[in-house]
């Protein structure tokens, strides 16, 4: 073991120790890690599948199903808990009553994290985007197990500051399917040995699952208005949004709102902030609103006088785009980062994001050349919204239309699905 492997596990190890022995006081995604273990005894060749959080394990939901189908036991894992508690209510749906898919928290990279989930060693390592942990990954090499990462996603930022450890732990990967040709050359930069352009998952999510029953009262009561749908919001973006769409509400009164912010912690700020506009002081005077964490009414009434629902909840935002008239997609107008606009243009919505899309750059362009989605500043949102009210139907999501994707978007997973078979070892 040379200098580089010895000092980052002397670093983990030490980090490991003193987590240990604070765990009671640490953050919950903290304590997760330090506990985490495999739950079940694992199969000889089960194939260890690592998506950090919810974004990451909706991504993989396609590449799970082509995997359990081919034979392969997998174990699923996660590192936080907004993660884990998407992770356990959607196990049921990956596994399909066949047995072979588990899941749980992924442990702390030092030894004592890392020896449960090494008595039985996995097959492979499959992590989504950016998933590099160097102990893990000089154990698996040591083993002669192979180590993949797939929509494989780095930035000059991240090169940048990934130092001696990370350059390490990327010249151990087996394979990196990167999901845009920046990402693969900055893997090939950072010492990866064999990179190959996979394309970005996010262009070939299977369709969302149906949204739950109590959806539908809302529905009857919303058919005839228009629905504005605001997702993966961060900080700052709300009070953009709720203005954009109050100015617009003055020349119809019937349009209604579902917002989703992108990060759970910030759900209950965020419906503080509803609360306050909602109130008297709101321009319009005052509107109801609703979380969807809440209660469900399984009558049309109190959905009548809702004009707002807060989608507070994991893993309805790409389904509920469907409800939609118009799409806003966040993450670029306070941020610079952006997020995937391809969950409301698989609807057909027209769809609004802001300037900042830097993390999604080889999705945005094609679709802002294709004329699907358009980049607007945030003195410009509101009159672009009320221009695209006038103009969308109510519900374009429920038309059934095709909507013909830039060409190169489509195939990413079944690309990705390839090189892992050539790189898998075969089922037990």
């Amino acid at each position: 073991m040379d200098l580089v492997d010895g000092s980052y596990l002397g670093a983990v190890a030490l980090a490991g120790t003193l987590a240990r022995a604070l765990v009671r006081g640490l953050p919950p995604d903290w304590r997760l890690r330090l506990e985490a273990e495999p739950g079940t005894e694992l199969p000889p060749g089960w194939l260890w599948i690592h998506a950090v959080s919810v974004g990451e394990l909706l991504l993989a939901e396609g590449l799970l199903a082509i995997l359990r189908d081919r034979g392969h036991a997998l174990h699923v894992t996660t590192g936080t808990s907004a993660g884990l508690e998407l992770l356990k209510r959607r196990l049921p749906g990956w596994d399909l009553g066949t047995g072979r898919v588990t899941g749980g928290a992924f442990p702390l990279d030092d030894p004592a994290g890392l020896a449960p989930f090494l008595r039985e060693p996995p097959a492979a390592f499959v992590a989504l985007e950016t998933e590099l942990w160097p102990n893990l990954l000089r154990e698996l090499e040591a083993r002669g197990i192979p180590r993949c990462i797939v929509n494989g996603r780095l930035t000059q930022r991240s090169l940048a500051r990934g130092g001696a450890w990370m350059a390490r732990a990327a010249s151990r990967l087996t394979l990196v399917a990167a999901r845009d040709p920046a990402s693969a050359e900055l893997f090939r930069q950072l010492g990866a040995p064999r990179v190959e352009l996979g394309g970005n998952l996010k262009a070939d999510l299977p369709e969302p699952r149906p949204l739950h029953a109590g959806w539908e009262p809302l529905r009857r009561a919303w058919a005839g208005s228009p629905v504005l749908v605001a997702g993966n919001t961060v900080e700052g973006e709300e009070a953009l949004i709720l203005d954009a769409w109050e100015q617009a509400r003055a020349t119809r009164p019937g349009l209604k709102l579902i917002l989703a912010p992108r990060q759970p912690r910030r759900f209950q700020a965020v419906a503080e902030l509803v609360q306050g506009r909602a109130g008297s002081g709101a321009p319009l005077g005052p509107w109801g609103w609703r979380r969807a964490s809440g209660a469900w009414p399984q009558e049309e009434g109190p959905w009548l006088g809702t004009a707002i629902l807060l989608l507070d909840t994991l893993g309805e935002l790409a389904s509920a785009y469907r409800e939609g008239t118009v799409a806003l997609v966040g993450g670029g107008w306070t941020w610079h980062g952006g997020h995937n606009p391809l969950e409301p243009v698989r609807w057909g919505l027209p769809t609004l994001l802001g300037p900042g899309y830097a993390n999604f750059t080889d999705l945005v362009e094609p679709l802002l050349d294709a004329g699907l989605v358009a980049a607007v500043p945030a003195g410009d949102l509101a009159s672009r919204l009320e221009g695209l009210l006038s103009t969308s139907p109510l519900r374009p999501g429920s038309l059934g239309l095709p909507v013909s994707y830039p060409e190169g978007l489509a195939g990413s997973l079944e690309k990705t699905a390839n090189f892992l078979k050539n790189c898998l070892p075969p089922p037990q």
